[in-house]
């Protein structure tokens, strides 16, 4: 643990994949609280970063949040420089065969989750005039069939970090959404797989080129902000 005050930076579902590669990029310049659900990873990657503390929960349910504001290098979170929403879930499949279930599983992680958690940071973001990023999906512009659930909650966080972005200009509040393309993760290899698709890991982006253009959204000068970024693979057009 470094003893050099840093900027904060907090990352959802940063035990794996986009999540953690955005966590590992931002280590070298921030003090990163990490977040997920398995404290195991959380605290291997911790350990691997020169300033991290952990905050594993569930962010949905009742008391999801309980622990969030001590997770901070002090015990405490009374400014927050970065946000970053990377904890998401994939679900549902035609609207005919989903249940009213899965849609309330996936709406809960993917859109209210975010919603709540920005709110209790919203005093911390105003006070250090930071930065909220959202990692939306290509999902986030266009809906095609058996993928209406996951889309839906990405037309939504797209449509809260809009609604964001407007309220907290007034705070100097950035706030932006990041609509990665297909990413080689887990995440991906299950969509594939569900679709009968051939994995092709070498035409898809990799995740430190998400963690790439979140640095580029973070390290902006105060006066900028990228509002939409949309990275997709070269490969598959």
């Amino acid at each position: 643990m470094t003893t050099t005050p840093r900027p904060i930076a907090l990352v959802t579902g940063a035990s794996r994949g986009i999540g953690r590669a955005i966590a590992v990029d931002l280590g070298r310049t921030h003090h990163v609280i990490v977040q997920g659900r398995d404290q195991g990873a959380l605290d291997a990657l911790a350990a691997e970063l020169p300033s991290a503390t952990t905050w594993a929960a569930e962010l949905t349910g009742d008391g999801a949040l309980d622990g969030f504001l001590a997770a901070g290098p002090d015990g405490s979170l009374t400014t927050l420089d970065v946000l970053v929403h990377s904890a998401g879930v994939i679900g549902g499949s035609t609207v005919e065969a989903t249940s009213r279930d899965e849609w309330r599983r996936v709406l809960e992680v993917n859109v209210v989750a975010v919603a709540e958690i920005t709110r209790v940071a919203l005093p911390a973001l105003r006070a250090a005039r930071g930065t909220v990023i959202v990692i939306n999906s290509g999902a986030g512009f266009t809906s095609r069939g058996d993928g209406g659930v996951y889309a839906a909650s990405k037309f939504a966080v797209r449509a809260f970090a809009d609604a964001l972005r407007q309220e907290e200009r007034a705070h100097g509040v950035r706030v932006s959404s990041v609509h990665p393309g297909q990413v080689d993760t887990d995440m991906q290899r299950e969509i594939q797989d569900s679709r009968g698709n051939a994995y092709q890991a070498d035409k898809y982006l990799g995740a430190s080129d998400i963690a790439d253009a979140v640095r580029m959204v973070v390290d902006l000068p105060p006066r900028a902000v990228a509002e939409v970024v949309s990275v997709r693979p070269l490969a598959l057009g």
